[in-house]
């Protein structure tokens, strides 16, 4: 039957090359509809019980996505004419940012002051022009000693400091309205730096770092795609020796990433990084289905047999093989639907179809555009060939030693993987090259950080903000915080409560304590409420009732698995000195990052076990034998647990990422073992050869090929570990190491396996 599929191919060579253009541009046409979200949410399902909790936390008050310019004077000193000045213009040029609803600065920061029994309001720096030095001299010791500038728009050494932007967008199109964001702010920054050359800015933010996404995504197209591209060529043409197969496969490439990316824009996917990183993996799959057609071409062309007789032999032995290859690899990648990351589930589905195109244009365009292009005879044997003589000779010969051998090392790897713990830091999710992280970095040393949490601080009554002993609760939970090695700052309402107790007591520092009587708390706010300007109301603090207050605690940049022992910490304080009403996990971007490495994990567990099952039933029907299926279960497992072990010794730290790779690794692994069973099986059954003669046929016919495949595998995804993108950056390291293993144990293990547990019969049954 193959046979004469492979004849029918190439009667109609041309017709076929037609046919495989006209499907590939009814696909490409999709790509028109492809769009590029930038929203960090976008890592989290919809029933994200984190998501759930911030979502509803910013439903109740403002929502916190801002843009951060951090300023740097050249002199180091922030309270000077000249920089109160700078941070004067940038304030109100900010308010003209696009969805801008608040900004905040020392110039604007609305201090309290008693004038007779009246309660003053102004900017802290009002008209910066006219200050004098005794007037530089106050600012500096006020905003120093007050904590909610501290650490937050203002460096205890006063040497940075910051305008905050707060963004709340309409949510219509973000890929639109992020970009509008950025656009401004990017000339702000540059208007700015022209205007006082001396202060230098850099910029952060979770509005930032969403734009942040797209940009890793933009920077590894324009740099590592090309670099793959011809790294592959190269690499093809060294194993083919020809130009007609190199330009082929080429094409093979291109044409399945065009058919992949058009079906994800006709389904409707949103790519994201995880997800766009599948154009630089779909590559890698469609070269290796097209070098298993092709070394079998060449090798029956080395033999001197006629072209097309060649090929219709290649595609007689490798249709059924690449077709299973093709159908585990596409399970492997689909079993990411398991995810708790949208963006993996699409990074799945979209290599899964590239997968399936790469397997149909590698039976049917590739050996019909082969047959047209010219090609020339190669007679003789190559070096390639006897190298994988001589190690199908050595194998058979240390076969006892090497599953001995292989076994124990393989044990001692394994051993390796609790070493590992579950750790990820979603700034580092960047690289330094993108301009987005170093100044976060910088931010985060030396000013205010993007790791948050917020708290949602209910006292369970309309107006209990200003009841003293809700008051006090909070106060007590706002010190324990700020005594926690991990805190920058803590901004919390009961700070405005005792700036306002004081400045109603003629200013008197011995007032600075929370009001001991509610009515007298809640008239000091309404006060000070009307007394405000547009924009810098207490809605990002307080709800509309006043039952309850938001307490945000900012954290330096750190690992998911402090943030998570901080939060556990808390949680305990809370239950052990706080009301039942009060005892509210934290929510936010952080929480959020931190929860889904472990979630992600989890569900990638049973996702995995789903495609083993799946690809173990499909290869015992399509080998015919469930002794040979259920024994290639032992290298399609061993490569990503001994990958895991050696990670464990060399990191140690498991994040986003990796939580994908075994379900990922586990389609592509399962390629060579599939190529090298039915070689093996072939020879057992249709040639009547023993289990080392079949050994040796199996080395001889497919051995060079997987080389080559696992060359250009390792090849692509050590290419992608320059990713700009951390995620796809250590996804695609293991993934080659994966298939360093992997390729290790199909030459090493399996051979001496099927040579100690097939050898005593030739029907496999």
């Amino acid at each position: 039957m193959a046979k004469r599929y492979a004849e029918f191919i190439l009667r109609n060579k041309i017709t076929t090359v037609i046919l495989s253009l006209v499907w590939i541009m009814a696909m490409a046409v999709g790509a028109q509809y492809l769009t590029f979200t930038n929203d960090y949410r976008v890592f989290f399902g919809d029933d994200n019980p984190q998501l759930v909790a911030f979502e509803n936390l910013q439903d109740t008050y403002s929502k916190n996505d801002n843009v951060m310019f951090v300023l740097v004077p050249e002199d180091n000193q922030v309270f000077t004419r000249d920089t109160l000045i700078a941070v004067a213009w940038l304030t109100e040029r900010a308010w003209e940012t696009p969805y801008s609803t608040r900004v905040e600065s020392l110039s604007n920061y609305q201090n309290t002051s008693a004038e007779g029994d009246d309660l003053l309001v102004e900017d802290l720096a009002y008209e910066p022009e006219n200050l004098n030095k005794a007037d530089l001299l106050r600012i500096r010791e006020i905003a120093l000693n007050e904590p909610v500038l501290v650490n937050r728009l203002v460096s205890p050494r006063a040497h940075v400091t910051g305008v905050n932007i707060t963004i709340e967008l309409p949510g219509i199109d973000q890929t639109v309205e992020n970009p509008q964001v950025i656009t401004f702010v990017r000339a702000l920054k540059a208007e700015f730096m022209q205007t006082f050359p001396a202060i230098d800015v850099k910029l952060t933010g979770i509005t930032m770092m969403n734009q942040a996404f797209p940009e890793a995504s933009q920077y590894d197209m324009s740099t590592l795609f090309p670099l793959m591209l011809l790294l592959f060529m190269v690499v093809l043409y060294f194993w083919v020796r020809g130009f007609a197969g190199t330009i082929t496969t080429f094409f093979v490439i291109i044409f399945s990433i065009m058919g992949a990316m058009g079906m994800a824009g006709w389904l409707g996917i949103a790519l994201t990084p995880p997800s766009f990183s599948a154009v630089m993996i779909i590559p890698t799959m469609a070269i290796a289905d097209s070098v298993h057609v092709l070394m079998n071409y060449i090798q029956a062309r080395q033999k001197g047999e006629a072209r097309e007789a060649s090929m219709i032999d290649s595609i007689r032995i490798n249709l059924q093989p690449v077709f299973l290859t093709s159908i585990t690899t596409a399970i492997g990648f689909m079993s990411m639907n398991f995810s708790d990351a949208p963006p993996f589930r699409d990074l799945g589905n979209i290599v899964a179809m590239g997968v399936m195109v790469a397997f149909v244009l590698s039976v049917t365009f590739l050996p019909a555009a082969m047959m047209l292009m010219p090609g020339r005879q190669q007679v003789k044997e190559t070096a390639s060939n006897r190298m994988m003589q001589n190690l199908a000779e050595f194998v058979i010969r240390r076969r006892g030693k090497l599953l001995v051998g292989m076994g124990l090392a393989s044990i001692l790897l394994i051993s390796f993987i609790p070493k590992n713990e579950l750790n990820d830091d979603f700034v580092k999710y960047f690289s330094e090259r993108i301009e987005f992280r170093r100044d976060a970095d910088f931010a985060s040393a030396n000013l205010s950080g993007l790791y948050l949490v917020d708290y949602s601080l209910e006292s369970g009554i309309d107006g209990g903000v200003s009841d003293p002993e809700f008051q006090q609760n909070v106060e007590n939970f706002a010190n324990w915080y700020r005594d926690q090695a991990e805190v920058i700052h803590v901004n919390v309402i009961t700070d405005t409560f005792k700036r306002l107790n004081k400045s109603m007591h003629g200013d008197d520092p011995a007032w600075y304590r929370l009001p001991e009587e509610r009515e007298l708390a809640a008239q000091y706010l309404l006060l000070y409420e009307m007394s405000l300007p547009y924009g810098l109301d207490l809605n990002n603090q307080l709800n509309i009732d006043k039952s309850a207050t938001r307490m945000t605690v900012m954290l330096y940049n750190m690992t998911t698995k402090t943030v998570l022992a901080l939060e556990k910490r808390a949680q305990q304080w809370l239950r052990d000195n706080s009301p039942v009403s009060m005892q509210k996990e934290g929510a936010s971007p952080t929480i959020m990052f931190s929860n889904i490495g472990e979630r992600n994990i989890k569900s990638m567990l049973l996702g995995t076990t789903v495609a083993l099952v799946l690809i173990s039933i499909i290869l015992i029907f399509a080998l015919k034998s469930i002794k040979i299926g259920m024994l290639s279960l032992i290298p399609n497992l061993i490569p990503a647990a001994l990958a895991f072990g050696a990670w464990g010794i060399a990191v140690g730290q498991i994040g986003l990422a990796l939580s994908v790779v075994t379900g990922m690794t586990l389609g592509i692994v399962v390629d060579d073992t599939v190529h090298f069973l039915s070689k093996y099986l072939r020879a057992r059954r249709e040639k009547g050869l023993d289990a080392q003669d079949a050994v040796r046929y199996a080395f001889n016919t497919v051995g060079l090929a997987l080389v080559v495949t696992s060359m250009v595998l390792i090849a692509g995804f050590t290419v992608l570990t320059f990713s700009a993108f951390a995620l796809n950056s250590n996804m695609a390291f293991m993934t080659a190491v994966t298939i360093v293993f992997a390729i290790v144990a199909d030459f090493l293990l399996l051979p001496p396996l099927l040579m100690a547990l097939d050898g005593k019969d030739k029907d496999n049954d």
